[in-house]
C-alpha cells in the first residue's frame, strides 16, 4: 500500500498536499516545527524533527513509507541531505519539489554572499536601516552586527530578539511589490537582505528594492546532493504514477 511522506512548510508543499488529498493518496505532511501556527493540512500531519538521516530511516520503516517528496525550504539543506541518506538507506523513492532560484533582473543591485555567516561579515560597517528578510532562525547570527537598525518581518510574534535596535512587523505572505515599498519607505530601508529562496510568494521585496533603487545583499542557496527534482505539483504526480502509484482512487 502506498503510503506518501511529505517533507513540507512551504507553499509548494500545501499545494501538493491539496492535491494529493484530492487523488485519494494515502500521505502524511511533516512540519519542521519551526513556526507556532502552521497552516492547517487536508492530509494527516506530523510536527517536529526526526532526529537525523537515522531518525528519518527509522521513521520511513515504522510506517511503511513508500514514497517521499522533499517539499522544504531551498535553505532547508540539513533536511534535505538527510533526506537523500535516509531514502537511499531504505531504498524508498525520493524527489524534491522545487521553486526556481530568483535572478537578477534589470535595475536590480545584488551583491552575492554564499552564505549566512558572509552575510554578516557583509554588514560590518556604519549603521543602516536594514530589512532583514531571512527568517527568525538565523537572527542570532546577525547580532554580531548590532550597530544597524533592523526591519523584521516574521510569521509569530518573538519572545524574545537578540538585536538591540529593530522594529517586527508579524505577517504572513504572500506580499504585494507595493506593500513592500511602503513598508521600506516607511521604515527609511537603506539596504535589504534576502535569501535566494525562489517562488511568487516572498519576492515582492525584491521587486519594491529594484523600483526604489535599493542595494540587495543577496544569500546565495546551499550546495545539496544529486536528486530527482522536480518544478510543480504536476511533474510531482505523474512522478508518483510512474513509481507504481494509483491516482484517482
Amino acid at each position: 500500500m502506498t503510503h506518501l511522506l511529505i517533507l513540507g512548510g512551504t507553499t509548494e508543499a500545501n499545494a501538493l498536499a491539496k492535491d494529493v488529498a484530492e487523488q485519494g493518496i494515502p500521505a502524511t505532511y511533516s512540519y519542521a516545527g519551526r513556526v507556532d501556527s502552521p497552516r492547517p493540512q487536508p492530509l494527516p500531519v506530523r510536527v517536529g524533527g526526526f532526529g537525523g538521516a537515522d531518525g528519518l530511516a527509522g521513521y520511513i520503516r515504522d510506517h511503511s513509507v513508500t514514497h517521499v517528496v522533499d517539499a522544504t525550504h531551498p535553505f532547508a539543506a540539513q533536511m534535505s541531505s538527510n533526506a537523500v541518506a535516509a531514502c537511499d538507506e531504505t531504498n524508498v523513492p525520493l524527489a524534491a519539489l522545487t521553486r526556481p532560484a530568483w535572478s537578477v533582473q534589470h535595475g536590480d543591485r545584488w551583491d552575492h554572499v554564499p552564505d549566512i555567516n558572509s552575510a554578516v561579515a557583509a554588514l560590518a560597517g556604519p549603521a543602516q536601516r536594514v530589512f532583514l528578510a531571512v527568517g527568525r532562525m538565523h537572527l542570532d547570527d546577525f547580532a554580531a552586527q548590532p550597530q544597524h537598525h533592523y526591519l523584521l518581518r516574521l510569521v509569530d510574534e518573538p519572545d524574545a530578539l537578540p538585536l538591540p535596535h529593530c522594529d517586527v512587523v508579524v505577517s504572513r505572505g504572500p506580499f504585494t511589490e507595493a506593500d513592500d515599498r511602503v513598508l521600506m519607505q516607511r521604515h527609511g530601508i537603506e539596504l535589504v537582505v534576502s535569501k535566494n529562496a525562489g517562488g511568487t510568494g516572498a519576492r515582492a521585496k525584491l521587486d519594491a528594492a529594484r523600483a526604489l533603487g535599493l542595494p540587495v545583499l543577496m544569500i546565495d542557496r546551499p550546495a545539496l546532493p544529486q536528486r530527482t527534482e522536480l518544478s510543480s505539483v504536476t511533474q510531482v504526480l505523474d512522478w508518483l504514477a510512474h513509481s507504481g502509484v494509483n491516482l484517482g482512487v
